[in-house]
């Protein structure tokens, strides 16, 4: 890696705030002060920051463990924290390999904290954008086999695409690229629960400086998966997908599902 990156710890930054919520220790002033901003007009957001990585982990176990997957690609991989992809893959299938992606100055530097790997298995980190599937596809072949299957993550990424047709694009490219018996997951922040009030929070994070943001509905989410075989219990809140504790599971506003590419 080339030098460390400016910070600019005077703007709002995604990664910091969702660090934030999720009870991390790298963010900054202006993250937390945006972060508080938002919970005041979306309530229960950093509850829905911990569910969306609850989701990530009983994902992940569910793909290693009921699927036999043991090669993941994921992009948008935030700073890391506790239970990352490699970390709860690996200690159910030591023989795992992960690719982590991301475009991000910050998570650049944290990224050797990404590059741990057991044995036998491997660990990889790519500085590209999600935006150039071919480019990303190209690099992670140097760790993945993609004659094999792939799990292909993408966990609160597509929100920072705006463009509704550009983020399909995006995601057919990529699974496209992926053989058969691969699967998809995807986390995104929805406004089907709070309505105008998650609109105008992504809103005042972007005055203050921070990534743009968008968020999507249930049938928008569904869109991404088109062409694939939805797991059950479909595009649901994080909180509510498989959940380790049986019951009734408040719904937060970040939804997710995985898919089978047939």
């Amino acid at each position: 890696m080339s030098g460390e990156p400016e910070l600019q710890t005077e703007r709002p930054h995604s990664a910091r705030i969702w660090n934030y919520w999720v009870g991390g220790k790298d963010h900054y002033a202006a993250d937390r002060e945006a972060g508080d901003a938002v919970a005041e007009i979306v309530p229960g957001i950093a509850e829905a920051a911990r569910a969306t990585r609850g989701f990530l982990v009983r994902a992940v176990s569910h793909l290693v463990a009921e699927e036999g997957i043991r090669q993941f690609l994921d992009i948008g991989t935030g700073l890391p924290t506790e239970n990352n992809t490699h970390e709860v893959a690996q200690r159910l299938a030591p023989e795992s390999r992960i690719v982590y992606v991301d475009n991000d100055p910050l998570v650049l530097v944290h990224a050797l904290a990404l590059l741990t790997s057991t044995p036998q298995g491997a660990t990889d980190y790519i500085d590209a954008d999600v935006r150039r599937p071919d480019a990303i596809l190209q690099a992670a072949a140097g760790t993945l086999d993609f004659g094999e299957p792939v799990a292909l993550m993408l966990l609160g990424i597509l929100n920072h695409i705006l463009d509704d047709a550009e983020a399909r694009m995006v995601v057919r490219g990529l699974v496209d690229a992926l053989p058969p018996g691969s699967y998809l997951a995807i986390s995104h922040p929805t406004a089907d629960l709070h309505g105008e009030a998650m609109h105008e929070s992504m809103r005042q994070v972007m005055e203050r400086g921070g990534t743009p943001l968008v968020a999507r509905s249930r049938r928008q989410l569904e869109g991404f998966f088109e062409g694939l075989e939805l797991l059950e219990p479909g595009v649901v809140a994080c909180s509510r997908w498989r959940p380790d504790e049986p019951g009734e599971h408040a719904e937060v506003a970040q939804f997710c599902g995985v898919a089978r590419k047939p």
